[in-house]
């Protein structure tokens, strides 16, 4: 969320600065970001997952 919060921010300097070759890729990279986000989203079904009780192994 760091990345794409900073990406934002210097989305918004380059407008203010006028450079637009800057704001296109910046742009580029936020959508990577945005679509890694709904990847995560997508793989997670917000319940917990049981990993079981340890145990002890035998014979080593």
């Amino acid at each position: 969320m760091e990345i794409r919060d900073n990406l934002i921010d210097r989305i918004t300097e380059a407008e203010k600065e006028g450079w637009l070759g800057e704001i296109e890729g910046l742009q580029v990279s936020l959508a990577g970001a945005r679509a890694k986000f709904d990847q995560i989203d997508a793989a997670t079904t917000g319940r917990p997952v049981d990993l079981g009780l340890p145990t002890r192994r035998t014979g080593q």
